[in-house]
């Protein structure tokens, strides 16, 4: 995760929500984050100092002043952070801020910190759609501070809108992104990727096809990584439900291997990086019916014909591209992925097996080895979005051998 190493302050103010933090502490000391909290004195009518301390492992603090007068300097408390997240902020504390109030320990600190500011704001929907409240978040973007909205539901008075405060993970998501984006390696910077994905579905008649079963999960996962990295990502995705997110994404839709097959090829010549992770179907039938096959024998019987190879058309056209393949095998695996590396001219393959628990289609998480004609890595099983990571750190090394 990229909050490890990353020193989280938490800020809390007096909201019925505050009882949420303790899940949020709870992931970051999971995930390696240093976490030290302080709390508005209103905050303790919801949370103690008890609880909170024996999450975080270090002592909460709530005043300028502890009982034997030595003081709590909110000048190192924010110089000290990585990240400070107000959370649940309320419509006080959030007015407070944003017109340079400073009262208690929470906004002196605020006012000292030089890092970025995450606001979680939690209010009943009336006090959320105030005409204040959306002056006060504009202001605080304006400031350069993230806002995570809240959220829609049930609130405490029993009204049912938004104001409640984002949930736990949300806030947990949103700041390891930041740190994501901001330590992400750009080596693929100014660079095209070519990603295929999913599989595809070969036409029998109007209503049915030859296919398989594979999702997408793993293309569309190396096209977001790419895409953080800084790459312009040109994904080419057979049928799948799965969906971009990065601005820097340009998805195209395909069905058949011919389709796919063509619409590499518009872009083929251009990019920098090939990374080809459609499982796509070797045949097809020789003729597709134009109407709907109806059931009239016990026996149908297709005759199926060799689909084009894409990958091995991309080895042989290769000029300047880096070319990774991927080999899903049920036996002899590593002899055949060799193979397929030497055979259809790639720089890289990545080998996943069906005998691996939790590798393939359909699953979140997939184990990988990865060959080159020199090299061998064998990583463990990890979710599809990791796994992306060490394909493309793969790939990296390799560029700048």
């Amino acid at each position: 995760m990229s909050v490890s190493g990353k020193k989280i302050l938490i800020a809390i103010s007096g909201g019925i929500a505050a009882y949420k933090i303790h899940f949020l502490i709870r992931d970051f000391i999971k995930n390696g984050a240093e976490v030290q909290v302080i709390m508005t004195p209103d905050a303790e009518h919801f949370v103690t100092k008890l609880s909170i301390s024996t999450l975080s492992k270090k002592p909460v603090y709530t005043d300028f002043y502890n009982e034997n007068g030595s003081w709590n300097s909110h000048v190192e408390l924010g110089l000290w952070a990585d990240v400070i997240i107000v959370a649940p902020c309320t419509a006080n504390t959030l007015a407070k801020m944003t017109h340079g109030m400073c009262d208690n320990l929470v906004l002196a600190t605020y006012m000292s910190a030089k890092c970025p500011v995450f606001i979680a704001p939690a209010m009943d929907l009336d006090m959320y759609e105030h005409p204040t409240t959306k002056q006060n978040l504009e202001l605080a973007e304006d400031f350069g501070h993230f806002i995570i909205p809240a959220e829609s539901g049930e609130l405490a008075s029993g009204l049912i809108g938004q104001g409640r405060m984002a949930e736990p993970e949300t806030i947990f998501k949103a700041v390891d992104d930041f740190f994501t984006e901001i330590n992400q390696d750009t080596t693929f910077k100014g660079k095209t990727v070519l990603i295929t994905a999913g599989p595809t579905y070969e036409a029998i008649d109007p209503v049915r096809f030859i296919g398989n079963h594979s999702s997408g999960k793993m293309g569309f996962s190396l096209a977001e990584e790419a895409a953080k990295r800084g790459a312009k990502v040109i994904l080419v995705s057979g049928p799948s439900s799965q969906q971009t997110h990065s601005q820097n994404i340009e998805l195209h839709k395909v069905t058949s291997a011919k389709e796919m097959l063509d619409k590499v090829f518009q872009f083929y010549d251009n990019v920098d990086i090939a990374i080809a992770s459609a499982a796509v179907a070797d045949y097809a039938p020789k003729e597709v019916a134009k109407e709907k096959i109806k059931k009239n024998d016990d026996n149908l019987t297709i005759e199926l014909v060799k689909n084009p190879d894409i990958l091995k058309t991309m080895g042989e056209k290769k000029t300047h591209q880096f070319l990774v393949g991927f080999a899903l095998e049920t036996q002899n695996e590593e002899e055949n992925a060799k193979g397929k590396l030497e055979k259809k001219n790639l720089d890289m393959i990545v080998l996943n097996s069906l005998r691996d628990t939790g590798a393939g289609f359909k699953n979140d998480t997939n184990k990988v080895r990865i060959f080159t004609k020199t090299e061998r890595k064998e990583f463990e099983l990890k979710s599809k979005d990791d796994v992306a990571k060490d394909i493309l750190n793969f790939v990296e090394y390799q560029l700048l051998k």
